[in-house]
């Protein structure tokens, strides 16, 4: 089987570099231009299961990924919401440095360490979405195609686990706005990465895709 790990489009707060964690802040117009791409590029694909976070940066771009034709086939799963920043959300990277300057270069230097003030861990963050990817993937048959739209967070620590790297990791590769990740495997415990960070659809082969907020 195969899974389309997404990520949702760019959002106004991604452009700032401000934290979002679980705030529900809406897709830019780049984002939904972003999104409507990587629909675009999904357009002839066979999807037959479609889960998002129900965070509306990610919902909607489930749903211009699927198109109205397909519409109908997605749900969402809390589990694969964003991690939660706490007190950080809202937030410049600036802003943090003054009031948490220890745990802000903690998350940089040891990420696997940090339990963000009032928020979660990227510990806890992988149990849970690993669960919601799992009860995604339950009942799907050989060649079905299962797309999965997430957030930066989310898809980086299931990326650790599939490629067997540890968290303090977490860094070590980019999850651009609309990216696109191919899995394959037999079952959730068996995948294999054959994509990563795939934004040709919106980006130049060596256009900047990133956000700040990290």
């Amino acid at each position: 089987m195969r899974i389309l790990l997404a990520r949702h489009g760019e959002t106004p707060w991604n452009a700032e570099g401000r934290y979002q964690g679980q705030i529900d802040i809406p897709l830019s117009p780049t984002g939904e231009a972003q999104a409507r791409a990587l629909g675009e590029r999904l357009r002839d694909v066979r999807i037959d299961r479609a889960v998002a976070s129900p965070l509306s940066r990610a919902r909607n771009t489930a749903e211009f990924a699927l198109g109205q034709d397909r519409a109908s086939i997605l749900t969402t799963d809390i589990d694969l919401q964003e991690i939660a920043h706490g007190e950080w959300e809202g937030l410049l990277a600036n802003e943090i440095r003054e009031k948490d300057p220890v745990r802000l270069n903690a998350w940089r230097e040891e990420p696997e360490t940090v339990l963000m003030p009032g928020g979660e861990s990227l510990r806890q963050v992988l149990e849970r979405s690993w669960r919601g990817l799992t009860r995604a993937m339950e009942g799907m048959q050989d060649g079905h195609t299962l797309l999965v739209v997430a957030h930066d967070a989310v898809n980086r620590v299931l990326l650790c686990r599939i490629l067997g790297i540890p968290l303090s990791r977490v860094w070590g590769f980019r999850q651009a706005p609309a990216t696109l990740n191919l899995l394959e495997g037999p079952d959730v415990d068996h995948l294999e990465v054959v994509r990563m960070n795939d934004c040709a659809h919106h980006t130049a082969f060596f256009g900047e895709a990133v956000h700040r907020a990290l």
